[in-house]
């Protein structure tokens, strides 16, 4: 098996975005060193505060925002960074060539029950030099990505990335300290039997939703001629992370508990990142109206409707809502 080092030596990324990489892995294991020790670190429960997007901080949230943003400060390549826990971006090295935006832990709702979280990453370029870093720089389309991923803390800690050429897929060895390949690289099917969904919030949804979903209840005595089964980990991290594995949909839908608001997951910290990997993995990834990684951001902290996961089951949902 190829260590992730001897993997981004071999491979034609260039050195700059490599140590990016790397620095993003090394932080994360550091990170899940935290995750294991749990309550006897003292890092659960509310941080007593609420972050940029209005929501309850958990403490291991700051930490794990902590830890990334001095790890990433500390890395001569990056210029700047951007985090769901941040009200506004935060300058680094300011000759460096990449900006960095990143969800800390995703799904830290699951930490005090010992479930799955994650950390999502994604990396751009930035044409300035040596000015203070700005909001701009930031605002590019998802398909300008030049590495996006994940570190799955899980039974084994995993490691999902892409540069623009496919998706691979490591795991850290404990007893070694180092992330050992362990999908070359990943094929995502294009028919599915299984989707995740936040089924609780069924009746606020949009009729085009609601009718998608409830065809697929009826299962083989409805119109779709199949049955299904449903997932949800509540972590979008974990929910990507089944689909990659063996297929499937995901979807966070609008719905009319805040009507003003395009949807609740952010395009620059989950949606854009996990969008590139789905679709360099052979998936699909869409908003209600359109696919994601083609969005021009407004804001740093914008938000927007997702549905991603199996191509064609993605291309069904999206039809419901073309009607």
């Amino acid at each position: 098996m190829k260590t992730l080092d001897a993997f981004l030596d071999d491979s034609s990324i260039d050195a700059p975005l490599a140590e990016v990489i790397l620095r993003l892995a090394s932080c994360c294991e550091a990170i899940n060193n935290q995750l294991q020790r749990g309550e006897l670190a003292g890092i659960l429960g509310s941080a007593g505060a609420d972050n940029v997007q209005g929501e309850t901080q958990k403490k291991l949230d700051v930490i794990a925002n902590d830890m990334l943003k001095d790890a990433l400060k500390a890395c001569p390549e990056v210029r700047g960074i951007a985090s769901e826990e941040e009200d506004e971006v935060v300058g680094a090295n300011l000759d460096g060539r990449y900006l960095v935006t990143y969800d800390p832990l995703d799904g830290s709702s699951n930490i005090d029950i010992n479930s799955m979280v994650g950390t999502i990453f994604s990396v751009l370029e930035s044409g300035e030099r040596g000015a203070a870093v700005s909001e701009a720089e930031f605002l590019q389309p998802g398909r300008a990505q030049k590495a996006a991923g994940y570190v799955l803390y899980g039974p084994s800690m995993m490691l999902v990335f892409s540069t623009g050429d496919g998706v691979t897929m490591f795991t850290f060895d404990p007893e070694q300290g180092a992330w050992l390949q362990t999908v070359e690289r990943v094929e995502l099917a294009p028919d599915t039997k299984e989707f995740a969904i936040n089924m609780s919030n069924h009746r606020f949804w949009a009729e085009p939703m609601r009718n998608y979903i409830n065809d697929l209840l009826q299962g083989s005595d409805g119109p779709r001629g199949k049955n299904f089964n449903m997932r949800w980990v509540a972590a979008m991290v974990a929910d990507v992370h089944r689909i990659l594995c063996r297929g499937g949909l995901f979807t966070y839908p609008w719905d009319a508990r805040k009507p003003d608001q395009a949807g609740k997951l952010r395009l620059m910290y989950e949606a854009n990142p996990m969008g590139l990997l789905v679709e360099q993995a052979g998936g699909e990834a869409w908003t209600d109206s359109g696919k994601i990684l083609d969005i021009q951001p407004e804001k740093i902290h914008q938000r927007v409707p997702v549905i991603l996961g199996s191509a064609n089951e993605v291309k069904s949902c999206v039809e419901y809502h073309q009607r």
